[in-house]
């Protein structure tokens, strides 16, 4: 037998376990499948390597043999024996059968992405807090020849290097991301001007400095992305110091490409997916959404928290300032007064009392100041995730889906084409350029549905717990 296995030779447990979690297209198994399926062995690492480098794989594939030959070798290291295919010589009449838990819950191995999988892996918040902090300040107004524009000054932590970036190149940005992570939670960017009737609420000065903040908020989350801030448009936006950032973003994506066309795992997402994930899809759409509303209102109200601590801490301060000029009133008093010294008393405790509201005010002012910054904020950055979660399940329907639905019925309608043009019959010319234009159409369709499982994988593998940390900190 010289190491191998002879496929009539296998017990039945062995066929039923690859029936379990082989691909559903094919009669291969995927590596990654096979490696979540060593780890229900509860063999040490060392073994599992040892057993890994006897089983053959392909372009990250193995064949039906190749698992039955793996299947020998777990058996023989839970026998506490050397998992080596020269032992398996010995096993002539029958395979040993490994101990892997119950056959029923090994058809969740392939539903389940790969532990380590830079698509799904799993980061702690420190994790991801680590990779990049970028501070956006605004520099002082500079006036063109005709109108004056607001300009930022972008610093990574991760690069240690200063860019100036105007709205404009935030929104190019924004649009090249969309463009390459399509199935992505790509951060939206704050509006670029005040709706109207807003300036009746809030100044110009307010308004800049409330996009200053959200577009921080926007480039950190970009920076602290597992996925994006490897990508190299990143870096380009966050390092690129010469004069035309948004040409150089539009040529970076064009060497690129879109996500699909060079993931690896593209065409393989429909075997990660559960039969019932548009339902999935909705039911979690649906429960972001109230989530989303729910967190909305407490930050306005948090915000109304917040501005009355700064309210409060004028009104204390313009009250002590009252007190600080009765306590200094130095005008002298009618000889009517009975008691000019019990007035010059009373206006030293005045002044001393003056001191006291001074410090309340200032004490009100750093509690505004620290509910705006570490209550509103950080719930803004929530928001701004859920946000990005909300617009991602617009996109999928609106985009893929959508663009899958017209494809079917343009399909639909060239198929009821051909049947009337074989019923009438037509120049050959004709019929097979119609025949040329459905199989375009078949091709057309089969990338679009690989493009929505692709989609709907990227957004069964968003980690909510990300989100639920994140907010977990944000109230520590």
């Amino acid at each position: 037998m010289a190491g191998e296995i002879n496929e009539g030779s296998v017990p039945a447990y062995y066929r039923e376990v690859y029936e379990a979690i082989r691909c559903k297209t094919d009669e291969r198994v995927q590596v990654e499948v096979f490696q979540r399926l060593l780890q229900r062995t509860d063999l040490s690492k060392t073994i599992l390597g040892q057993i890994a480098e006897h089983v053959d794989s392909v372009d990250g594939f193995m064949s039906k043999l190749s698992l039955y030959k793996a299947l020998a070798l777990i058996a023989l290291a839970q026998q506490g024996k050397q998992p080596s295919p020269k032992l398996l010589e010995n096993c002539i009449q029958e395979l040993p059968k490994p101990q892997l838990g119950e056959l029923k819950d090994l058809n969740a191995l392939r539903m389940q992405p790969a532990q380590e999988d830079v698509l799904t892996m799993s980061q702690t918040l420190d994790r991801l807090l680590v990779r990049d902090t970028v501070q956006v300040e605004l520099i002082p107004e500079k006036k063109g020849l005709f109108l004056k524009h607001v300009e930022y000054q972008v610093t990574s932590q991760r690069y240690k290097i200063s860019v100036y970036r105007r709205y404009s190149d935030f929104d190019v940005f924004h649009e090249v991301l969309l463009q390459r992570f399509a199935y992505r939670v790509v951060p939206a960017l704050p509006p670029k001007r005040m709706l109207k009737g807003v300036l009746t609420s809030i100044s110009e000065r307010e308004f800049i400095e409330g996009r200053r903040r959200a577009l921080g908020r926007f480039i950190n989350l970009v920076a602290r992305h597992p996925f994006f801030s490897e990508d190299e448009l990143v870096k380009t936006f966050l390092t690129f110091s010469g004069s035309d950032v948004q040409t150089k973003l539009r040529d970076t994506y064009k060497k690129m490409g879109d996500e699909f066309m060079t993931n690896r795992i593209a065409t393989q997402a429909k075997e990660y997916l559960p039969a019932d994930i548009q339902a999935q899809f909705s039911t979690s759409r649906e429960l972001i959404r109230n989530i989303h509303n729910s967190f909305q209102k407490l930050r306005d109200r948090a915000e109304k928290m917040a501005e009355r601590s700064k309210e409060n801490a004028t009104d204390l301060l313009m009250f002590g300032r009252e007190l600080s000029t009765l306590g200094s009133d130095a005008s002298s008093l009618p000889s009517l007064a009975s008691s000019p010294s019990t007035w010059g008393t009373l206006r030293q405790s005045l002044k001393s009392l003056s001191v006291e509201f001074a410090v309340l005010s200032d004490k009100a002012a750093q509690q505004g100041r620290r509910e705006e910054d570490d209550v509103v904020e950080k719930l803004n950055i929530f928001l701004d995730l859920l946000q990005s979660y909300r617009d991602l399940c617009e996109r999928h329907e609106k985009g893929v889906l959508h663009e899958h639905q017209r494809a079917l019925h343009k399909y639909g309608m060239m198929k009821r084409q051909m049947m009337s043009a074989t019923v009438q019959p037509k120049e050959q010319a004709s019929v097979e350029q119609l025949e040329s234009r459905i199989v375009q159409q078949e091709n057309a369709i089969q990338t679009m549905e690989l493009r929505n499982y692709f989609s709907l994988f990227l957004y069964s593998c968003i980690p909510t717990h990300f989100l639920k940390h994140r907010f977990i900190h944000y109230n520590n």
